[in-house]
């Protein structure tokens, strides 16, 4: 199947389903997720389809109600998505230059690297394959990845050689992500054996957590960080007030942006 027929056979699922995902149509087709991504941006300048981070939905018709459903799902996806990026924006503002950051894996932090990258004359340690992807176009990052052991689902690394490799760093800031965030318990993730987090807010002087306001609330199985541990929360304006002042209470700096 050569590209123009992977395409057409694209706009065919698109009129079928209302949405497609990159990770089904590269399995599907037999393809890279570069491959996939580029066959979505030649439809979406055609007018075939409107992008979304992981998939595309088709153009909605206004006597449509399915495709609009659809379209409302995905601008709330895309609100969410947009929370994220304002969230990374306003923690890059706490970074100047000179500053060692260290940046643990997860959605929220490697679009903080997107905005890290732009910066001159920082240092960045990571665990993220992603987020040292991105910020090894600047070269005047100086950049360290934690070695260890790739956990590939989340394209990170992880273990006794990853934590052993901060012995000695001493880090300005921490940015760390969450699967959930409770006002007892602290940071939570659904994961096993993630216990990387701990090191490196034990090596730096500010531990920022930035997370969407639909973590609050939730309870992972496993305890990343306490409380204790977490100077400041960066998140967006959904969070409730109530769940705000739990964490003011207990001496946390809460920004909502």
């Amino acid at each position: 199947m050569n590209a123009s027929e992977r395409r057409q056979q694209i706009v065919e699922l698109l009129n079928m389903k209302g949405t497609v995902l990159v990770s089904d149509l590269s399995e599907q087709f037999n393809v890279s997720e570069v491959t996939t991504r580029t066959d979505l941006r030649l439809l979406e300048k055609q007018g075939v389809l409107t992008r979304f981070h992981g998939g595309a939905t088709k153009i909605m018709n206004n006597g449509d109600l399915k495709s609009f459903k659809e379209l409302q799902l995905e601008e709330r996806y895309q609100r969410f998505i947009e929370a994220k990026k304002r969230i990374a924006i306003e923690a890059v503002k706490h970074v100047k230059e000179g500053d060692t950051i260290i940046l643990d894996s997860g959605s929220t932090t490697m679009l903080i690297a997107e905005e890290l990258v732009k910066l001159k004359h920082i240092t960045v340690i990571t665990n993220s394959l992603t987020s040292a992807f991105i910020l090894s176009d600047n070269s005047d990052i100086m950049l360290f990845m934690c070695g260890g052991t790739l956990r590939h689902k989340t394209r990170s690394f992880h273990g006794k050689i990853a934590e052993q490799s901060l012995t000695g760093i001493s880090a300005d800031i921490l940015f760390v992500g969450a699967d959930g965030i409770d006002a007892k318990r602290g940071i939570t993730t659904f994961n096993e054996g993630y216990t990387i987090s701990s090191v490196m807010a034990n090596v730096a002087k500010n531990v920022i957590a930035v997370l969407d306001s639909s973590k609050f609330g939730r309870n992972g199985i496993n305890v990343v960080l306490p409380l204790n541990q977490l100077d400041t929360i960066i998140t967006d304006t959904d969070v409730d007030s109530s769940c705000k002042q739990e964490f003011v209470a207990k001496g946390i700096k809460l920004i909502a942006v």
